[in-house]
């Protein structure tokens, strides 16, 4: 992990994973691979008491490309994670202000885009191929993540 400042402060919050479980997931970030969850486990120096425990997850994909639309860019080599931006909200929220209802961000530096290291399955990757078409060689975008490109 690498952080900015050494430190990162956040406000999570979570949902459990499961019905009966009581770890929460805090972040599921498809796009870099990584789940950080949750969850109140008994103090090793005090079992009568509880402590925070956070577990993050990282899967490091094999054959990474730098540029993941381009399938004949190198291999990635590097991965950089950073817990402060694993962690901030950018999803919009309506605010009350004087009586009218305005969108808010929820979190710094959303307009920076995101560095992924896999498909996120909910977005639309393509790359050009070359496409012979009568006699000429034309540059196609062909879809690398169907399912998300095409409608049902």
């Amino acid at each position: 992990f690498a952080t900015d400042s050494g430190i990162a402060y956040s406000v999570l919050a979570g949902y459990p994973v499961g019905p009966s479980d009581e770890e929460y997931v805090l972040v599921n970030n498809k796009c870099q691979c990584v789940t950080v969850t949750s969850k109140f486990v008994p103090s090793q120096e005090n079992p009568q008491e509880e402590v925070l425990e956070r577990n993050i997850r990282i899967i490091v994909p094999l054959k990474a490309r730098e540029n993941i639309s381009d399938p004949l860019s190198p291999l990635r080599t590097t991965f950089v994670y950073r817990l402060s931006e694993l962690c901030k909200n950018c999803e919009p929220i309506e605010i009350d202000l004087g009586g009218a209802i305005h969108q808010a961000q929820q979190g710094n530096s959303c307009e920076e885009p995101q560095t992924c290291y896999t498909y996120d399955r909910n977005e639309c990757y393509s790359s050009p191929v070359p496409l012979l078409y009568h006699g000429e060689v034309m540059q196609v975008p062909a879809a690398l993540t169907p399912d998300s490109c095409f409608a049902q």
